[in-house]
């Protein structure tokens, strides 16, 4: 400061403690005693006399008891706050996912074909379909499985593909099922799946017979001249069909649709683990499938599913598979978490390069029945996380973590995919019901969010940004939220849920009442062109959804809102699980998450 110098010393005055004289502090510290008769009073207060009286020490007694008590019980529920780590803590979901899993995963009970379980939970459901096999051109036994939508068709490729991703679900996240009173359901609706997978696969009774694949169970018809009555043209409970179900045959040279079975059995094969002998008969078939499909693939590679006129029937055009290198390897991926054998791990690896090479633009990071590749790079994304088996596989599966990294910057960048206004995410535009493709979305984000919380990565970069693991949960959440309501509707898209949902869903079953009559398939047009509600509420079934606008249209008629599929729920059920709250315990001592890390790689060895 200027002319500070000319300045006097700065001196303090204080009180000594013992007399209360004041003391007199020059800047260098140096005290002198002042005496002076002056007495400062405290700033404190001193001691005052109360005159107290307990008139009653049981009252008072309770009174400290329960002071202490309650002051011990909010110290500790903050040190468990405070110790808590941010990764256990459960974060509530403003959805009851409990009961949305249980009615979804009870829509595959509406769909069983064959004889019907006594103890099913769905009330307007009977036997159907017994006779499926015996047609005129095939004589097999076809009995089971699931109808694949609205109608009376099954089909075996996307049924396959429900089978895998369900057992998948289990695989990860099977201690939530258990611990939510589900775990039985899923696995009855698996095996009931699974059971129907064993028959469809015929091997050669010869060197020189082919192997038979029954891809299709039921038909739309062809001749638009005559039509006879059919899967399609007639709306007719399944209990009520009397109209020929004719089968479609495919050979071993099907590689997406042998690649599918493969996979669901393999997968299935560690959901029933515990229940050895029908896992090794579940392992068995799909390794017997597996070794003559790849053979038949090095010599076949121009054949896939769509191109063989004989083979899949309607299937070609409801289910028409782009190309079949995903699929088998798809199989080989799931047959050597199956097995531990490294022989297939080494065709996965080394053609997994040629499956995304393989992969169309239109489908590009889209996991769905026709694309497995998202979904494969995840598992090995897994496998190098969690099992790193090192040389020769390090370079596809660091390639894999890649792709997955670069999937979900796309998911979250808004720049790849559109979405509607309310924020449900655009897929696949062109085709229609957006749904079954935001739900696969979900459940790939969550689980790979998982896995990066068990890996301790918080985060990663982008081309142009960078995301955070609480980035990837918004999203995730977010779409199946979308679903169960939080949309611009203020609809839930699963039929049962909540107080506003589809009431007019394309589906025979739903729309026809279960009175004990047989209702003919000329009757059906009544309940198919009827304003009414459906007389039967098919809980848990999951619509194709809203159009890229939020608009949607409670009408029967309009398929591409209102018909659900079991492909479309088996990704719906797995979103559901995956964001579900861990059980309370867990023996793991990482984070609580609710997901089997190791369980997988139970056969799973270095190569020595």
């Amino acid at each position: 400061m200027a002319g500070s110098s000319n300045l006097a010393p700065v001196s303090s005055i204080h009180t000594s403690s013992e007399t209360g004289r004041l003391l007199t502090s020059e800047t260098k510290c140096n005290s002198k005693e002042i005496d002076l008769d002056v007495s400062l009073p405290s700033p404190y207060s001193k001691s005052y006399l109360f005159e107290l009286v307990i008139a009653d020490k049981t009252h008072y007694r309770r009174f400290l008891y329960i002071s202490l008590t309650l002051a011990f019980v909010v110290l500790a529920l903050g040190l468990v706050l405070h110790f808590l780590p941010e990764n256990n803590r459960h974060h509530g979901h403003s959805k009851n996912l409990t009961l949305a899993l249980n009615q979804a995963i009870a829509f595959f009970d509406a769909q069983k074909s064959g004889s019907y379980p006594s103890n099913s939970p769905i009330s307007f459901r009977g036997s159907s379909g017994l006779q499926d096999g015996n047609s005129s051109n095939i004589h097999a036994d076809l009995v089971g499985g699931f109808y694949d939508s609205g109608n009376n068709i099954k089909f075996t490729f996307p049924a396959a593909y429900t089978i895998t991703l369900l057992s998948w679900s289990v695989v990860e996240y099977h201690r939530k099922y258990a611990d939510i009173g589900e775990l039985e359901h899923i696995k009855d609706v698996i095996k009931w799946g699974s059971d129907y997978l064993l028959k469809v696969f015929v091997p050669p009774t010869a060197k020189s017979d082919p192997s038979l694949l029954y891809s299709q169970v039921g038909s739309a018809g062809n001749d638009t001249k005559n039509p006879v009555p059919n899967d399609i043209n007639c709306w007719q409970r399944p209990e009520d069909m009397r109209y020929k179900r004719p089968v479609s045959v495919c050979n071993e040279t099907a590689s997406d649709l042998a690649g599918e079975i493969v996979a669901a059995l393999s997968a299935a094969s560690i959901v029933f683990k515990q229940e050895n002998e029908y896992s090794q008969r579940l392992l068995k078939k799909a390794e017997q499938i597996y070794e003559i499909t790849a053979k038949e693939d090095r010599i076949h590679r121009a054949i896939t599913y769509t191109t063989i006129d004989a083979c899949g029937g309607e299937a070609r055009k409801f289910y028409g598979s782009s190309g079949y290198k995903d699929e088998l390897v798809w199989a080989a991926t799931w047959l050597f978490f199956a097995t531990g054998n490294h022989t297939f791990l080494d065709y996965a690896t080394t053609n997994f390069a040629a499956a995304a090479d393989d992969e169309t633009t239109t489908y590009k990071g889209i996991f769905y029945w026709n694309n497995k590749l998202a979904a494969n790079a995840v598992l090995f994304t897994r496998l190098r996380f969690f099992r790193d088996l090192g040389f020769p596989y390090e370079n596809v599966l660091a390639l894999s973590t890649n792709m997955i990294d670069q999937l979900m910057c796309s998911y979250l960048s808004k720049q790849n995919f559109n979405r509607t206004p309310g924020g449900l995410i655009l897929l696949s535009p062109g085709t229609g019901g957006p749904l079954q493709f935001a739900a696969t979305a979900s459940f790939l984000s969550k689980l790979y969010n998982d896995y990066l919380t068990l890996f301790r990565r918080s985060s990663w970069n982008c081309t142009n940004d960078g995301f955070s693991l609480e980035m990837l949960q918004s999203f995730s959440t977010s779409q199946i939220n979308y679903i169960l309501g939080d949309n611009p509707r203020k609809m839930s898209y699963m039929v049962g849920f909540g107080d506003h949902y589809p009431t007019h869903v394309h589906h025979r079953t739903a729309s026809i009442p279960w009175d004990g009559q047989y209702h003919s398939c000329a009757e059906g047009d009544r309940w198919l062109h009827s304003q009414d509600q459906n007389p039967n509420v098919l809980l848990g079934a999951m619509v194709a959804g809203p159009d890229q606008f939020d608009d949607f249209s409670d009408e029967r008629e309009k398929t591409w809102f209102t018909e659900p599929s079991i492909a479309g729920n088996a990704g719906l059920v797995a979103a559901l699980i995956a964001h579900h709250d861990p059980p309370r315990s867990s023996a793991s001592n990482g984070p609580n998450l609710g997901l089997d890390i190791m369980g997988i790689f139970e056969k799973v060895h270095l190569n020595s």
